[in-house]
């Protein structure tokens, strides 16, 4: 059975310090209180670029192009211990849009230079793969969370 599919997206800028990521502190939902990427769940006959623009808006109040998402993988997560969790993310690096970020019910955004990006507040897996895709890489990777629902206890990638 396929998994349930969500996207996440990484607004990329060039800050007075070097390269800028846009993450968010999740204030609802699965990963309230932790600091995440942009996104969530594809609607139904959606696909993932078509849910990255819509979550974009709807999360942080910026206009992304479809043209302009720069697709860099995939992530398939596995909750065994609470399936209903697990779910198969589309990655996507963004360099351009309109507006400016602006705080919602869901996420309050904030722009971290690449060498301060607060992975021990993020879910576990993303210090695997996160620096890479941010410096311009892809990723292609499996993670499988433990009872606590928070470690990832089988990785690949």
């Amino acid at each position: 059975m396929p998994l349930p599919e969500v996207c996440v997206v990484y607004l990329l800028r060039r800050g007075p310090n070097g390269l800028e990521v846009l993450l968010g502190d999740k204030r609802t939902g699965l990963g309230e209180g932790k600091v995440v990427g942009i996104g969530g769940k594809l609607d139904s006959g959606e696909t993932p670029r078509e849910a990255a623009v819509r979550e974009v808006a709807e999360e942080i109040g910026v206009r992304v192009e479809a043209s302009d998402l720069h697709e860099a993988g995939a992530i398939d997560y596995h909750f065994p211990t609470k399936p209903e969790w697990s779910q198969r993310s589309t990655v996507f690096v963004c360099r351009r849009w309109r507006g400016e970020p602006v705080e919602t019910a869901e996420i309050t955004p904030h722009w971290y230079t690449l060498d301060a990006v607060p992975y021990p507040r993020m879910w576990d897996d993303a210090s695997r793969w996160l620096p890479g895709v941010l410096r311009g890489g892809t990723v292609d990777a499996r993670f499988t969370f433990g009872a606590d629902l928070a470690t990832v206890v089988l990785g690949a990638h």
